[in-house]
């Protein structure tokens, strides 16, 4: 009896069988138990068209691309860069449903936020935001970011090229898997465009 409490003892006093390190380790974001998965959206309505398009949302402490449809009058496109800029950030700035809220998906855009074309100086398909990307909460901007990049509001290489409203010029910033893994931390800052 004494040696089967004391070989419990033991087995309860070895851990989980990971040995610790001197070294710290960046294992990414923690495992969430939220599920980051959505039906499939039905779009639609009398007298719009939809048009597909995907937005990144904030889930279980990562981004997390979310397919939506945005309606237009019939007739209309999104052809180019600041339209498409306009109608994305409407839908980050847009409250998630019951379907997206259930599966753990928000975001951190606020409803005051808006984009416009950038100024004469500025590069082709440079964007102005309401506020300077460098204010913005790091969520926030790492969904603007990275929902542009994926779009036609991006530049050929993939960047985004975003100002604020002050005459200071615009930055190129990069999605990457590490900013999508991690939306809290700023940014991938690319150089001055001029």
């Amino acid at each position: 009896m004494v040696l089967t409490g004391l070989a419990a003892l033991c087995a309860l006093t070895a851990g989980c069988g990971i040995r610790n390190t001197s070294v710290p380790v960046d294992a990414g974001a923690a495992p969430s138990r939220v599920p980051c998965d959505l039906p499939a959206d039905d779009g639609g309505g009398e007298g719009f068209q939809g048009i597909p398009v995907r937005v990144y949302l904030v889930c279980g402490s990562r981004l997390v691309p979310v397919d939506r449809t945005v309606q237009i009058a019939e007739g209309r496109t999104l052809s180019d860069g600041e339209r498409v800029a306009e109608k994305l950030l409407d839908e980050l700035r847009e409250k998630p449903g019951a379907s997206e809220r259930e599966a753990g998906f928000s975001t951190d855009v606020q409803g005051s936020l808006s984009v416009s074309a950038g100024r004469k100086s500025d590069p082709a398909g440079a964007l102005r935001l309401s506020r300077d990307p460098a204010d913005l909460p790091a969520n926030a901007l790492a969904q603007i970011v990275c929902t542009y990049a994926e779009s036609a509001a991006a530049e050929t290489d993939g960047s985004v090229v975003l100002g604020g409203p002050d005459g200071d010029p615009p930055r190129a910033y990069s999605c990457t898997q590490q900013l999508k893994t991690r939306p809290d931390a700023d940014p991938e800052l690319g150089d001055v465009r001029r």
